[in-house]
């Protein structure tokens, strides 16, 4: 903690699993509350060059921003749906990354889109992705982007009136995994998981890792990245079917990828740490559900969204890119 940070108040509790956990976090170390009250938090993401994170909230169209030693203030609202009038439970913007520009992209639920816009002005904002083959996506939902450029993301349907359940305004039949390469082309690459989620590569890019949120089939994929940029079949990576069983409440959501391939995954249980040979090490008990997660600060801080609050642990590893 920095000397003009205060004090935060703890929640949760560090399950060690596997020994391999050691190496990663200490059952000890205190999961702070950075801030709470929120309707449902998302999509956090760390600002390296202005040293803060920036998070969402979904059913209240807020992206927040949060700084060492400062309080939680709004950084742009509305930050997913533009229209006037009442739209879905969960209009506002979701997953959020800044790019190899070092602007923020931003899945947007309400108006349906991928949307890039420069930190300091997001009043810049422009659409990256909005229709595929002339129809509307879904609610985009979380996304990553390649060393190449290109971007991935998933499109469920929980931004919509009706969450894709006799739901008129649903004009795609599948939930899909989508590339959107540099001239602005928009692949589906992905059609048959339900609920794709959240999604990350892998450190040397070669597999994309997506979770499926869906109660019937708990699972993360691991999809073969070819040399053009496609994937190609996918496998079940791991399955949250037996964390169900045992009572664990969650779905996979969000997640991010440490230096040595770890997955650091919202699901059943809260967030769940596990080895690239796909063996579950250790779970993070955050108090309430979990949405996503998002290493800050020095590269070994993990920053949680968990139902109504933003939270904060210090790990013994550095989140990829750092």
């Amino acid at each position: 903690m920095n000397a003009q940070e205060k004090s935060y108040p703890t929640i949760g509790k560090i399950h060690r699993l596997d020994p391999a956990l050691d190496q990663l976090l200490d059952v000890n170390s205190p999961i702070e509350i950075l801030g709470t009250g929120y309707t449902w938090s998302e999509g956090p993401v760390w600002v390296k060059k202005g040293k803060y994170l920036l998070f969402s909230d979904v059913p209240e169209n807020v992206i927040h921003k949060w700084a060492p030693g400062k309080e939680v203030e709004v950084f742009l609202k509305p930050s997913g749906y533009t229209g006037t009038v009442p739209y879905s439970e969960e209009p506002g913007a979701n997953g959020l990354i800044i790019n190899k520009k070092g602007n923020l992209v931003s899945c947007e639920h309400g108006d349906r889109r991928l949307a890039e816009m420069p930190l300091d002005n997001p009043a810049k904002k422009k659409t990256l992705a909005h229709l595929f083959e002339g129809k509307k996506l879904n609610s985009p939902n979380d996304l990553v982007q390649h060393s190449s450029g290109d971007y991935y993301f998933t499109d469920p349907p929980y931004g919509l009136p009706g969450r894709g359940k006799d739901e008129p305004a649903k004009e795609l039949p599948f939930q899909g995994v989508y590339r959107l390469n540099k001239k602005g082309e928009l692949s589906l690459q992905v059609k048959d998981m339900t609920r794709p989620n959240g999604l990350a590569f892998s450190p040397d890019e070669k597999i994309l890792y997506v979770g499926q949120s869906d109660p019937k089939g708990l699972i993360w994929k691991a999809f073969p990245v070819d040399k053009d940029g496609n994937l190609g079949e996918g496998k079940i990576f791991f399955d949250g079917a037996e964390l169900a069983k045992k009572g664990w409440q969650g779905a996979p959501d969000g997640f991010k990828i440490d230096k040595a391939g770890n997955l650091w995954a919202t699901g059943p249980g809260g967030v769940l740490i596990i080895s690239p040979a796909g063996k579950l090490l250790g779970r993070i008990e955050a108090g309430s559900a979990t949405a996503n997660v998002a290493f800050g600060e020095d590269g070994s801080t993990l920053f949680i969204t968990a139902d109504m609050n933003l939270l904060r642990v210090r790990t013994k590893t550095k989140g990829m890119g750092w």
